[in-house]
């Protein structure tokens, strides 16, 4: 059980089917084998009793003949031949034999009665380690009853068959082989269409769900699995387009009244408002704001996931964004030290968006800082950088890439009454993979995100 579940867990189908279909030749050839070279020994010791009886045969008509140059002339092996001849008289002595028995004892203790003829197989002394079939036949004399014994060594027998057992062992490893390369070849052909099904799912998003996996023209069980994909992404196509509708026209809704709720808000700020109510229009204004804020990266995230960010080839200083983003803190939150580290650099992107971008940053480090906001631009060979530093509590390790995902806000956030929307980090990135960059937090103390953007379209971060 545990060979079975790692090989599953680390050898993948095209391995697992050649392994397969080895194993189970390799179980068909061993018993195939093994019989074939059963019957095979068998239909050689077959022979090996015929041409025992039949060398008996010609004995026993000598015998009873008393033609005793007949005798002799049988007694006499033909070339090649490795069989014994004995003639045993009534009382059991050997009588004639083959030269080669000289005076050897009796080749077996059988004794059949005239005309029956009796076999066994029996290790003789002076053999070596094969066996001999012994034929034993009754002959009825003047003198009494004789017994013809011919032995017939099984050693062709036994050299035949370890040489088809030879040959058949050596010819099982190489047909393993080609059945293994064989079965791994077209479970790989079978399988190109469930690969190429793979690479297309990989590839796609959340923006692109109006592709579709290839159909193989075989009518099998890929080709219905590729279909009820097809069938799922366009599901998931459908419900996605109208989440986006959905979102997108309930934001451009929400515009116009709380542009009015603003405009109102702020008419009532300009006059004296009745005791007490004065801090409750200051909160009122900043939530229409927030609201507004919200409203508006909605809209932004729709229209990015139905067309994609734009992206204009401008010339854009990060130098330039950087100082913007830094007088503008310094004018929201005095009680911060907002610093600025600039060394100049351009490059090709949307100023608004990058601009937008860059916000988002700024405000989220604000938001966490205890006493001061760093901003750093330089160059980092083929990137433009840009890193926004504060020294707040930072991100735990686990959430550093969790942060940059829509309305994700971590506990902190959540406690803090002027906490955002969860929705900045993940405009920031959008804009800026849609710009060929990179987002990533470094490690603390603080919370640093850095910006990396090409000075061209082909550069690869380092």
């Amino acid at each position: 059980m545990r060979v079975i579940r790692w090989t599953r867990r680390h050898l993948g189908v095209r391995l697992r089917s050649a392994l397969a279909a080895a194993i189970v030749v390799a179980a068909a050839f061993a018993v195939a084998a093994a019989a074939f070279v059963y019957l095979a020994r068998a239909d050689l010791a077959g022979n090996v009793d015929a041409a025992a009886r039949q060398r008996a045969a010609e004995v026993v008509a000598a015998v009873a003949a008393d033609d005793q140059d007949a005798l002799a002339q049988t007694l006499k092996p033909s070339p090649g031949e490795q069989t014994l001849v004995q003639v045993l008289d009534p009382s059991g002595r050997v009588e004639a034999a083959s030269a080669a028995l000289g005076d050897a004892a009796p080749l077996s203790p059988l004794r059949p009665r005239p005309g029956q003829m009796l076999r066994e197989q029996r290790l003789l002394p002076f053999a070596d380690e094969d066996p001999f079939r012994i034929a034993a036949e009754g002959v009825a004399t003047g003198s009494g009853t004789r017994t013809v014994l011919v032995a017939q060594s099984l050693r062709p027998v036994n050299e035949s068959t370890e040489a088809v057992a030879a040959i058949l062992a050596a010819g099982l490893a190489p047909m393993l082989l080609v059945v293994g390369a064989a079965v791994f070849l077209f479970v790989g052909r079978s399988l190109r269409p469930v690969e190429a099904i793979r690479r297309r799912v990989a590839g796609i998003t959340a923006r692109d769900l109006h592709a579709r996996v290839p159909v193989p023209p075989a009518r099998d069980e890929v080709a219905a699995l590729a279909e009820t994909m097809n069938r799922m992404l366009e599901r998931l196509e459908t419900a996605a387009a109208s989440q986006r509708r959905f979102v997108a026209d309930a934001s451009h809704e929400l515009r116009s009244p709380l542009a009015t709720l603003h405009a109102g808000l702020d008419r009532l700020a300009l006059t004296p408002p009745p005791d007490g109510h004065h801090d409750l229009v200051e909160l009122l204004r900043r939530e229409t704001s927030r609201l507004g804020d919200l409203v508006a990266d909605l809209l932004l995230l729709a229209r990015i996931d139905e067309r994609g960010a734009t992206r204009r080839r401008d010339d854009v200083d990060l130098d330039d964004l950087a100082y913007t983003e830094r007088d503008r803190l310094t004018a929201h939150r005095p009680d911060l030290a907002v610093r600025a580290h600039l060394t100049p650099v351009r490059v090709a992107g949307d100023a608004h968006d990058l601009g937008r971008a860059l916000r988002n940053l700024a405000d989220n480090a604000a938001r966490h800082a205890r006493t001061q906001v760093t901003l750093r631009v330089s160059v980092s060979g083929a990137w433009g950088c840009i890193e926004v530093t504060d020294d707040g509590p930072g991100v735990p390790e686990a959430d550093r890439e969790r942060i940059f995902d829509r309305f994700v806000r971590l506990d902190d956030s959540r406690t803090r009454p002027e906490g955002g929307s969860g929705l900045g980090l993940a405009i920031t990135r959008e804009v800026v993979t849609a710009h060929g960059g990179h987002v990533q937090v470094l490690p603390g103390p603080g919370m640093t995100v850095r910006i990396l953007l090409p000075h061209d379209g082909d550069a690869e971060p380092h």
